[in-house]
């Protein structure tokens, strides 16, 4: 059995600007059907719209609050609130709270670089 843990998770940015530390996945413990990663986003910060090809997206958010868009749907979000984004749905969140914002990110099948398509210029 293997065990991760947030500490010891490397972090990096995704193709959306967003801080990852990925707990189950592509780069930390292995997995075939989905990944599961802590997202960040600092005070005044946000995503870059975009869309993922593949993958379905469940985000769970941990801590603070912000504004997401799904689509031509906008809605404020806070710690607690949980939105599955289907695959293909343009999303965009921004960090408009006074705390990072973090939340959990579950990607099936897992995330990767190649299945996010930018749309922001």
């Amino acid at each position: 059995m293997e065990i991760s843990r947030i500490e010891r998770a490397d972090g990096f940015i995704t193709d959306d600007g967003s801080t990852i530390h990925e707990l189950a996945g592509r780069v930390s413990l292995p997995t075939v059907n989905q990944s599961l990663a802590q997202a960040t986003l600092e005070v005044g910060g946000e995503t870059t719209e975009h869309y993922h090809i593949e993958a379905e997206e469940i985000y769970y958010l941990t801590a603070g609050s912000g504004r997401l868009r799904v689509g031509e749907e906008e809605a404020d979000v806070c710690a607690g609130d949980c939105v599955v984004i289907a695959p293909g749905a343009a999303h965009k969140l921004w960090n408009t709270g006074d705390e990072v914002l973090t939340l959990l990110c579950c990607c099936s099948p897992p995330y990767r670089h190649e299945d996010t398509v930018l749309l922001d210029d």
